[in-house]
């Protein structure tokens, strides 16, 4: 047949190949002269054939809308409901991996205005050599394990590292206010308290003393006798006779770097004469309160009293900053003798 020639298709009640359902009869199935078309013109046309072979148009009626099949129409749904499900549980999964993070009973800090007040100053002074969060960067040390943040109140330790600098270390001064400070030394307490929520609170069973104990034993007895000043003290066969046989390394390391317990005395002698001592509960610029050894607690005016105060820790608050790794490690070795 030439390829011009007009064939004449008559519609029938037959089921239709793509639909599964007969062509309905009536208005609208009238004979119909369809042009012979190539097959590229057929999928253009988007024209079907019927079981005899022969070119039907395609049909407009409400029976047979113009749509996907509807198997297929059924597997996009599943894909996507599969999609759906997957991200829900990726997103349920991520947030019960946050809340785990923070379990045990710790509670998960919150950045206060004050730390972000700290964060922008700390990434405009700090962060060019300490990292933007505080862990170390490019010739700077983590900050987020530095014994002098860890042991500071309110800037005490902070600002005086702040302000000094560490020359030997090439760390210059910077002369920031107290509140700049005290706003810094906030960020840095909370980047601590967010590491520490997502790690063990104390060293389990297994954590083994070999990886403290790498320092040299006669380099830490030359130290504490030495540079340290920690014979003025402490004495090998007295307070520390037995340390090592008292605590694990993990915490005789902590404890002889700052031992826990410790806290200001103070003597008052009023205008009598009378003497009074204690441990100091309140100290400012105007007043100072103590608990002395009956429980009874006495207050005064600084302006009324002479007062002498004691601090059992201002040796090792000064050695944070003057110890080395190697002199930590050191001293550690040392005590591990003590038995």
């Amino acid at each position: 047949m030439p390829e011009n020639a007009q064939l004449l298709a008559w519609h029938k009640a037959a089921p239709h190949p793509a639909f599964g359902h007969p062509l309905p009869k009536g208005e609208g199935c009238e004979p119909t002269l369809i042009p012979a078309l190539s097959p590229w013109e057929r999928v253009a046309e988007g024209r079907v054939r019927g079981e005899t072979g022969v070119l039907l148009p395609r049909h407009r009626s409400a029976n047979l809308p113009n749509q996907v099949p509807p198997r297929t129409m059924i597997l996009r749904s599943f894909n996507r409901l599969l999609l759906l499900l997957f991200l829900l549980s990726a997103c349920t999964a991520a947030g019960a991996w946050q809340e785990s993070s923070y379990s045990g009973g710790k509670e998960k800090p919150r950045a206060t205005e004050a730390v972000e007040r700290g964060r922008s100053q700390f990434l405009k002074t700090c962060a060019f050599c300490h990292g933007p969060e505080a862990n170390g960067g490019s010739s700077g040390p983590d900050l987020i394990r530095s014994s002098v943040v860890r042991h500071d109140e309110h800037g005490n330790l902070i600002g005086e590292v702040i302000r000094d600098g560490r020359p030997e270390k090439g760390m210059p001064a910077f002369q920031l206010t107290d509140a700049e400070i005290t706003a810094v030394a906030a960020f840095l307490h909370y980047r601590v308290k967010q590491s520490d929520g997502t790690s063990p609170k104390e060293p389990g069973a297994a954590y083994s003393a070999a990886k403290l104990l790498i320092g040299n034993a006669a380099a830490g007895k030359t130290f504490f006798y030495g540079a340290g000043g920690c014979a003025a003290c402490h004495s090998p066969t007295g307070d520390l006779a037995g340390i090592a046989n008292k605590y694990p390394a993990a915490e005789l390391q902590a404890r002889f770097l700052y031992p826990p317990g410790q806290h200001l005395t103070a003597t008052v002698t009023d205008r009598s004469g009378k003497q009074y001592t204690g441990e100091v509960r309140l100290l400012t610029n105007y007043d100072v309160a103590i608990v002395d050894r009956a429980g009874w607690y006495r207050s005064w005016p600084l302006n009324a009293i002479k007062l002498q105060i004691k601090d059992p820790l201002v040796a090792h608050r000064q050695l944070l900053s003057k110890f080395t790794d190697a002199d930590m490690h050191n001293m550690l070795a040392f005590l591990e003798t003590l038995k």
